[in-house]
């Protein structure tokens, strides 16, 4: 193998950057801002969208896909939506090249090419899908619509980081359409549910949910769910949103249904989505100086068997090992068999370690022979002998304990690093010393969130659902407060 990685306590952002590298997930591409997912990460990401596509179908959603470019009088339809979002818009003007008459064997763009109308490269979808909308329902038995759609978006980044903000990115957004505030608002907090669990079950990230503050909330929505959690340098992370629209995008693009009584209202409106940030997610929370930690319920390979042999012997020991591989399979776990002649054990012990398979397994003839093999768990670095005869139960086990340790060991290090104070020079030492979640007092005022996060750079991630309602005193102004915020720096 090459050279270790940096070490996370030294730089932990040349650490990330050289781990989602080394480990073969992706690459910063030839177009700037914008990355490769190479195939062992898209494979993460795969089964990230199958998990979800599947909780959203149990939740009664539909796919369906919508225009990659949304016209501009589109887009400017609802102003708030339209406002947060200009700054990071790509915009198409063209729709022709041309061969350069000065430049031989060089194209430009053809002045005489211009659209009559220029067109957004989407960086989210409710424009687009909100005006198809109007053509889709006009009744209350076309309610409620539950649409979901997997895209890519586009939002114009200067400073770009693989996975955390690239200018383009991978994502899923639903859309939904309901005749009641009520319906909208219970699906609102019902995706929020299913982001949440998603992340504990799956990603084995403990999360927070929350409501983002107006100065945080999503451009055009009423209000802003959010789950946020923790990483390994005590920065948060957003993991996933869900909005309540209320009726601003059917008022925008003039959605109406006919109620049950005969009368004619606007529609409410949720959207809600996650993207490949959770791939960042999954890294940072995890993984360690090594490499990557996955939790073996999004881990492409789950097993890999490293067969440890002598001339002339690996014919017969792939034939020996077969059965052990093949009752793997059956039990639903995904397994590689490493029988590469060309590189030693220890080099793929180290490689299989770096892109964080969480159970490998060594065995040789003499093992074979003893009726035992060689386990060893990525998360503890833990090696054990098991007998071969039970080792289809004991592996379909063991992935099961590490998915709950990987996940119990990051609620660890969440509950270690959350810290309620009662002073702004607390939460000052707080965030400078060992960071993670500060949960304070402030006077709930976007002027006092805003001189906050001027000084010290922690923003309130949110208003924690499960954070009661609590008399008390600002941190900064000394005004009165009826509840704390979860404050923290972020990515």
């Amino acid at each position: 193998m090459s050279k270790s990685l940096p070490k996370r306590t030294e730089d932990y952002s040349l650490w990330y950057n050289e781990l989602v590298k080394r480990a073969g997930l992706a690459e910063n591409s030839s177009v700037r801002g914008c990355m490769v997912i190479k195939p062992y990460g898209y494979a993460i990401w795969e089964k990230m969208q199958r998990t979800l596509d599947d909780m959203f179908k149990r939740t009664g959603h539909e796919n369906a896909y919508f225009p990659l470019f949304v016209p501009k009088s589109l887009f400017e339809a609802e102003e708030k939506n339209a406002e947060g979002f200009a700054k990071e818009c790509a915009v198409v003007t063209h729709y022709r090249l041309q061969n350069d008459p000065d430049k031989p064997g060089k194209l430009r763009v053809d002045p005489n090419a211009k659209l009559e109308e220029e067109l957004i490269v989407r960086p989210t979808s409710e424009a687009i899908i909100w005006s198809t909308y109007k053509g889709w329902i006009q009744s209350y038995r076309d309610l409620p619509l539950l649409i979901n759609q997997w895209a890519n978006v586009v939002r114009w980044e200067m400073r770009t980081r693989l996975f955390l903000r690239t200018a383009e990115f991978l994502w899923q957004e639903g859309h939904t359409a309901h005749a009641t505030a009520e319906e909208a608002l219970a699906e609102t907090r019902q995706m929020l549910d299913v982001y949440a669990q998603f992340a504990e079950e799956w990603l084995a990230l403990p999360v927070v949910k929350g409501v983002k503050t107006e100065n945080e909330r999503f451009a055009g929505a009423v209000e802003t769910y959010c789950i946020e959690g923790l990483m390994q340098d005590g920065k948060a992370l957003q993991a996933g949103t869900s909005h309540f629209l209320g009726q601003n995008f059917a008022k925008a693009f003039d959605v109406q249904f006919q109620t049950k009584e005969g009368g004619l209202e606007h529609v409410w409106g949720t959207s809600w989505g996650v993207s490949t940030r959770l791939m960042g997610a999954l890294v940072m929370a995890h993984s360690d100086d090594e490499g990557l930690v996955l939790p073996p319920k999004l881990a492409p390979i789950q097993v890999v068997i490293v067969p440890i042999y002598k001339a002339g012997q690996l014919d017969e020991l792939r034939e020996r090992i077969r059965p052990m591989q093949m009752g793997l399979i059956e039990r639903g776990i995904s397994v590689k068999l490493d029988d590469r002649d060309t590189e030693r054990p220890g080099y793929k012990f180290a490689e299989w370690e770096l892109k964080g398979v969480p159970v490998r397994i060594a065995v040789g003839m003499r093992d074979l022979e003893a009726g035992t093999v060689e386990v060893a768990r990525r998360d503890t670095k833990e090696k054990m002998t098991l007998p071969l005869a039970d080792i289809v139960a004991s592996v379909d086990q063991l992935l099961a304990d590490i998915q709950q340790n990987i996940y119990r060991r990051a609620l660890h290090y969440r509950e270690e690093h959350t810290t309620r104070v009662e002073t702004y020079e607390e939460f000052k030492q707080v965030l400078d010393g060992k960071g993670g979640f500060v949960v304070a007092h402030y006077d709930g005022t976007p002027e006092t969130e805003e001189r906050i996060k001027d000084e010290t750079k922690a923003t309130i991630r949110c208003l924690a659902l499960n954070e009661p309602e609590e008399a008390g005193i600002c941190i900064l102004t000394g005004r009165p407060s009826t509840r704390r915020a979860h404050f923290a720096r972020a990515y």
